[in-house]
């Protein structure tokens, strides 16, 4: 039975439980920024510590498309606590890490365990709606605002963390949140056993697409390692690997009944492909700001973890404003002019980084770029979240903001690619001031593409809440 607008909505016990392990994800993506240089100190080198983002990204790429269908299989609340469990045995093996490599595996285990729970929270958030005919709109809000409130806060309190008790106090900060989860979901929210089929092992392998998972996977990777080779000699031989991995990953796709990327959605659909392609552009260069910034500022003006945590408030602050403001200009305007906004502020800010981010540059101006990039994020998410709703059918939208969220991680590990490529191991001056004309130039390309695009439809509809990622 389906609750009707008045109905009351679900009880807070229930939805504050579910979202208690979705801020997991924002936590960890935004403290692990600052603690990246007291990592590559600790091990005493920066050459293999981007790839430690690019592990937990990775991860996150690959399973949050499949959190959802492992819900459905296995029992939403299940999959779930395996998620916490993933999260708790990766935070121990990564504070103990003996090098690289181990910490390399626990960012895997991090990023798989994280993007179980926010697909099945909202499933337990539906199905507990369903079986007690409540509204669930609010309780899904409570999702979205739990992540932006963590991803706001992350950078704070990762440098006060880092700067008080080491790197590795971001990981074992995960345990008291893992072990308070795990009995909010089990004894206080009701949410019962939502999913699970009686689906053969066969039935469940095509559901999840192993092979498409695979071909996925050396996509990425072979992608990042050319890209990473420019910085030295390229690796050309990458090139023709590559090409194989994709077309033979085209080819599955289109033929898979349940795909892990829908290819053939995207080829008839041209509005969701070029949102999906502007959200790639458009992660790739606010990465570069939330990565690159906190190495720029430990590195060249000196500062502690602590204090570069403080000097980034002022991008997630204003996320979270903008974010405001833009669901009002996307109901007010439409779609093309809430992009317009972000586009012309990645812009701007992107000249600002180029320009006048210096070592020797007063804090005051260190916070006011700070607070411009931090616009584009509330913006361009409000306008491209719309428009994955707008461009798509009911049926359709469940996979299309699912790939919206792969999208987005595939951007940060490409972020990682640009600041290696752009300012190396150590960000100095001329590096951020390359990273910055890198953002400027992604700025001028979106914005004739907003400005000249015929997919960006006029008509609006209610904005959307957007997760902070």
């Amino acid at each position: 039975m389906r609750a009707t607008n008045d109905a009351p909505s679900v009880p807070f016990r229930v939805s504050g439980s579910v979202s208690s392990g979705t801020i997991l994800q924002p936590l960890n993506a935004s403290m692990i920024a600052i603690a990246i240089v007291a990592m590559a100190t600790h091990f005493g080198t920066s050459a293999g510590i981007s790839w430690v983002i690019s592990a937990l990204y990775i991860a996150t790429a690959v399973t949050a498309p499949m959190g959802g269908r492992l819900g459905a299989l296995f029992g939403a609340r299940r999959v779930y606590l395996v998620g916490l469990v993933l999260v708790g045995i990766g935070s121990i093996v990564g504070s103990l890490a003996p090098d690289v490599g181990w910490l390399i595996a626990a960012y895997i285990l991090l990023g798989v365990g994280m993007a179980t729970h926010f697909p099945n929270a909202m499933t337990m958030i539906r199905g507990y709606a369903e079986r007690y005919c409540r509204q669930p709109r609010t309780a899904l809000m409570t999702l979205v605002i739990c992540s932006q409130a963590v991803a706001a806060l992350g950078p704070t309190v990762g440098g006060l963390l880092v700067g008080t008790f080491g790197w590795q106090s971001i990981l074992w900060i995960n345990l008291p949140v893992v072990v308070l989860s795990a009995i909010a979901v089990t004894r206080i929210a009701d949410v019962g056993f939502v999913g699970g089929t009686s689906a053969s092992g066969r039935q469940m392998l095509n559901s999840l697409d192993i092979v498409g998972i695979t071909l996925f996977l050396a996509l990425i990777t072979t992608t990042m390692l050319f890209l990473l080779s420019l910085g030295g000699e390229p690796v050309w031989w990458l090139i023709p690997v590559w090409a194989v991995a994709l077309a033979l990953f085209v080819v599955r796709e289109r033929r898979a009944g349940e795909p892990f990327i829908d290819v053939r959605a995207l080829s008839r659909n041209r509005a969701l492909s070029a949102t999906l392609a502007r959200t790639l552009l458009t992660y790739t260069s606010f990465y570069c700001v939330f990565f690159g910034i906190p190495q720029w500022l430990q590195y060249a003006r000196g500062m502690s973890a602590t204090q570069a945590g403080l000097t980034m408030l002022p991008v997630a602050a204003v996320a979270i404003c903008s974010t405001i403001v833009a669901s009002w200009t996307y109901r007010r305007f439409g779609a093309r002019r809430t992009l317009v906004v972000g586009t012309c502020a990645l812009l701007v800010g992107g000249l600002l980084l180029a320009s006048v981010e210096r070592s020797t540059a007063p804090i005051i101006v260190l916070l006011l770029v700070a607070a411009v990039l931090g616009i584009p994020q509330g913006f361009n998410n409000i306008g491209n979240q719309n428009l994955i709703n707008s461009v798509t059918s009911v049926a359709e939208v469940g996979t299309a903001i699912g790939m919206y969220r792969t999208v987005q991680n595939i951007g940060a590990n490409l972020s990682a690619v640009v600041l290696q490529v752009t300012a190396g191991h150590v960000i100095g001056d001329e590096g951020i001031h390359r990273t910055g004309w890198f953002i400027a130039a992604a700025g001028v390309i979106l914005l004739v593409e907003v400005l000249l695009s015929r997919n960006i439809v006029s008509r609006s509809v209610s904005a959307l809440p957007v997760e902070v990622t």
